[in-house]
């Protein structure tokens, strides 16, 4: 049957899957927003209170689920403001397409109102995009934005329509949703030198990433790790895969990963890295990096081998497949003496987070909310001191429930995130954010009011830049250049105002007094928690240094 291009973008959406988008209507794309209207039963469209939300909210409905984001912009201003979205997707590896609409074509390259060349601002920042000139092209090039997207290493792709080309007439007939791009198998050689250089360890250390989230390789991981007898650490994007209980999870490693991971991999003659870039977040100073030990890199991109660390073998494949045949193929090993170290590096990071029983801090107000949570809540959060508090010390037990900006460290995404997240899991989601962060994305209250999105924002208010204050502090002479923020904003009152209730903690009996209240509440609802500006994410390594370097008491500097 013949149908309007816009109606064509709508059912393509339909026929891969997408049963709710994320976007902001605007003149050139008011056409798809009238074949929205008219799919309404078919698809659900939430409209955020600016583009880079719907941007964020499609990104977390990705990683909560591991399906396609999908998000809808008009162009000119429209489309850039979902630049950062791409970007902060693009650096972590997420699924999503972006839908922008673009002038006439007749009209490109004449400075248009409201044109701008979205292609050429968002190449760097996607996997591929589009230009669609034709409409006769229009549902394969969706398609194939929705098989790039999801194939191999994720990643977001942007399709630019024309206007013309929306309201175009073309036959449309549904096909199947597109298939992932088959992964290559592992080579044989590599697998057995893999299962070499294990055996050969006497200090072995499994290092996994997002690409581990991805594979949905946590099974893989732990059988992995208990057959040959090894301690599990991650970075950041690898918080969740492997349940926080396991007792061979060590945590986050790195500039302010916990002190026994960090210093276990340091002391490691042997590194199993599946799924991670080897950033500099990670790693400090790359000189020192890993002095003692080979490295095996599995990874599903294979331009990730050796571009930031130079390793011994590299394998490229499905993390799943080649883990799980280098267990089955090696024999049981047993290290006591390296796990015995490895528990007094435990004991010791146990010492170093300890809280005073009572104190209302970061660690005891993430323990207050983790008591009120349940192992498949999701846990959002925005970028700083917040962030580090949760990676550090929420018990995480299961996958995709923690969702942050990793790569771009984006300020701004933790509430448009959430309410991705919630919106496609239906379960209520818990945004971890700071003051600073959550200034920049407040707007996205009425969202989540409007939509009653299960979303609890958490603020850790501390009225300052806790991270840059935190640098200042350590390495600028406590120069408090504009990092002591001195609002007025009562985020309590700012809740009610947007429509949802809000409650307020100054004491840790306080917020155990207000959290089951608040986690009561069926919509959204916001709780403002005060903590001490002068609160630090520790370990640290600083910028530049290595684990030589590690700050655990700042006093002693």
């Amino acid at each position: 049957m013949k149908l309007k291009g816009a109606q064509i973008i709508v059912e393509t959406l339909i026929e891969q899957g997408a049963t709710t988008v994320f976007g902001y209507p605007g003149g050139q794309v008011i056409d798809i927003y009238d074949a929205l209207y008219l799919a309404q039963d078919r698809i659900h469209h939430i409209i955020t209170a600016h583009e880079q939300g719907a941007s964020h909210a499609a990104d977390g409905y990705a990683r909560s689920t591991g399906k396609v984001g999908v998000v809808i912009a008009t162009s000119g201003p429209g489309a850039t403001n979902l630049v950062t979205g791409i970007a902060t997707a693009y650096l972590d590896s997420i699924p999503l397409v972006a839908i922008t609409g673009n002038v006439p074509n007749s009209l490109i390259g004449r400075d248009s109102f409201q044109e701008v060349d979205i292609t050429g601002v968002t190449m760097p920042i996607t996997k591929h995009n589009f230009l669609v000139k034709r409409v006769e092209d229009l549902a394969d090039t969706i398609r194939e934005a929705f098989r790039i997207a999801k194939s191999g290493r994720p990643g977001p792709v942007l399709v630019d329509i024309p206007k013309d080309v929306q309201n175009a007439m073309f036959e449309y007939e549904a096909q199947a949703p597109v298939e992932k791009d088959p992964v290559p198998a592992a080579c044989d050689d590599g697998i057995a030198k893999a299962m070499e250089m294990i055996l050969a360890a006497e200090k072995p250390y499994i290092y996994i990433g997002g690409g581990a989230i991805t594979d949905d390789a946590g099974a893989e991981i732990m059988a992995l790790a208990d057959k040959i007898d090894a301690p599990i650490g991650c970075t950041m994007m690898g918080i969740s895969v492997v349940p926080t209980s396991n007792p061979r999870w060590l945590g986050m490693e790195g500039m302010h990963g916990h002190y026994a991971s960090s210093i276990a991999q340091n002391e490691a003659d042997l590194i199993i890295t599946a799924g991670c870039r080897f950033s500099d977040r990670g790693t400090g100073n790359t000189k020192k990096y890993a002095r003692n030990a080979k490295i095996i890199h599995i990874d599903i991109d294979a331009s990730e081998l050796c571009k930031n660390i130079p390793v011994e073998l590299g394998l490229t494949g499905s993390m799943k497949e080649i883990l799980s045949k280098i267990t089955a193929a090696i024999p049981q090993q047993q290290h006591t003496a390296w796990m015995a170290r490895v528990g007094e590096l435990v004991e010791y990071t146990k010492q170093l987070e300890a809280q005073k029983e009572g104190e209302l801090t970061p660690f005891t107000a993430i323990d207050a909310i983790a008591e009120v949570t349940d192992k498949d809540t999701i846990v959002a959060t925005d970028v700083g001191q917040h962030q580090m508090w949760i990676a550090q010390h929420y018990p995480f037990e299961t996958p995709r429930t923690f969702i942050s900006s990793g790569g771009l460290g984006t300020m701004g995404f933790g509430l448009g995130a959430a309410i991705g997240a919630a919106t496609a899991t239906g379960k209520k989601t818990v945004l971890v954010t700071g003051d600073g962060s959550f200034g920049m994305n407040l707007n996205e209250l009425a969202t989540a009011v409007t939509n009653q999105t299960p979303v609890v924002v958490f603020i850790m208010n501390n009225g300052v830049l806790g991270m840059v204050r935190q640098w200042q502090t350590l390495f600028f002479d406590k120069h408090y250049s504009n990092t002591t923020l001195e609002r007025k904003t009562d985020f309590v009152k700012l809740a009610e105002a947007f429509g949802m209730p809000g409650y307020r903690a100054m004491t840790l009996a306080e917020l155990k007094e207000v959290l089951p209240k608040a986690f009561s509440e069926k919509g959204p609802v916001l709780i403002d928690c005060g903590i001490d500006c002068d609160a630090f994410v520790l370990p640290m390594l600083p910028p530049g240094g290595s684990i030589d370097d590690i700050i655990v008491d700042p006093s002693a500097m």
